[in-house]
């Protein structure tokens, strides 16, 4: 009895370890229930190697959502694996925020070759509201991402406007809330990014 179920095991283990030549193998990792996808409004998603180049092992939890701009063009946080970057969370009804505008476009120009600055507008169902804030504030040459459905402030685990996300090229993050000035957020960068 002892030698049948011996030769069953076997039979099953050498069984089990065979496997057809055609099956695909599990090479990239699942992607986290965190990732999510957003709208992005305004800009054009930031410059360098796309998701489709990076393996997603590689992309860090927090960078792994997508997004749309308000033009309609795909944002993915992909895009941002491995660079220093700055997430600015607003809404357009937000009076310190719309004070900080100036400043986080003031910021994202002395700092575009090193750190790319993004605009998460929340906690406002319109987009067109949204658009008039970037306008207002001078803040179009950012990338804006349109979360009107609070995937993003959720995925980054912000609460309130006006929050900073400071994320490092390796995908480590520090946390800031508003209002900051010019001043304060060139000191957050230098000491968590560059």
């Amino acid at each position: 009895m002892k030698r049948l179920a011996l030769s069953v095991v076997t039979v099953a283990l050498a069984l089990a370890g065979c496997g057809r030549a055609t099956e695909p193998a599990e090479t990239a990792a699942p992607t986290p229930a965190t990732a999510t996808t957003a709208t992005v409004t305004g800009g054009a998603a930031p410059a360098g190697s796309s998701a489709a180049t990076m393996p997603a092992q590689q992309t860090p939890a927090v960078l792994r959502f997508t997004g749309t701009t308000l033009d309609g063009a795909a944002f993915d946080g992909a895009s941002l694996t491995g660079k220093p970057a700055v997430f600015w969370f607003w809404a357009p009804w937000c009076p310190k925020c719309q004070a900080e505008g100036p400043a986080v476009a003031k910021i994202a120009e002395k700092y575009r070759d090193r750190v790319t600055v993004v605009g998460v507008a929340g906690l406002d169902p319109s987009t067109a509201k949204m658009k008039q804030f970037v306008d207002r504030t001078g803040t179009s040459k950012l990338s804006q991402l349109n979360d009107t459905a609070g995937a993003l402030y959720k995925h980054f685990r912000v609460t309130s406007q006006s929050s900073y996300l400071f994320v490092d090229p390796a995908g480590g993050t520090e946390s800031a809330t508003g209002p900051l000035d010019e001043a304060e957020l060139s000191k957050l960068i230098e000491q968590h990014l560059i």
